[in-house]
């Protein structure tokens, strides 16, 4: 009682939702977070927050990526929203990514996920791309600070997939 009455006060000051049991395997990532990021063109920096959004049904990420001009590459920037709801009829957790570049994906909850820790998501659409585009999206928590996050992205007729990974670390901000 004590426990669920101080996480109700704690949800009110922070002006969230409290988390429901749905969310538990998501409440690790609420919060501030600076990253490094690696990908075929460049390495860069990022930033993310994550927050619960609409009463706490959904789980709402808003990111900024840097990636500084390297060699004979011009500077880029990536920002993107992701938006994570659960499918009460699939019984699943559904990732949306809204990105600059102007494509959404649409990934689904992989069964070899091992929430909290591994979350593996594979594309179920791709709006804006080639139709049989290909995505995953994988989260590595690997410590209470600090977790992984690969994209891989694989157009019809390219020879190999675009990927990217980055480590994120929990900011003080």
């Amino acid at each position: 009682m004590q426990l669920t009455l101080a996480a109700l006060v704690l949800a009110a000051v922070q002006g969230q939702a409290p988390v429901s049991d749905t969310w538990r395997p998501f409440e690790y990532f609420v919060g501030s977070w600076i990253g490094e990021e690696s990908a075929s063109f460049g390495t860069g920096r990022g930033e993310r927050s994550y927050r619960f959004v609409l009463q706490g049904r959904y789980l709402l990420s808003e990111n900024a990526s840097r990636f500084p001009a390297q060699g004979d590459r011009a500077a880029q920037a990536h920002d993107d929203w992701t938006v994570f709801s659960y499918d009460t009829a699939r019984k699943t957790y559904v990732v949306r990514q809204f990105n600059s570049e102007g494509f959404v994906n649409t990934l689904v909850m992989d069964p070899s996920s091992e929430p909290p820790r591994k979350l593996r998501f594979v594309a179920e659409r791709t709006e804006n791309a080639p139709p049989g585009t290909e995505a995953v999206l994988e989260y590595d928590i690997v410590g209470e600070g600090e977790f992984l996050e690969r994209f891989e992205v694989r157009f019809p007729g390219s020879p190999a997939p675009i990927e990217i990974r980055n480590r994120w670390r929990r900011s003080g901000r």
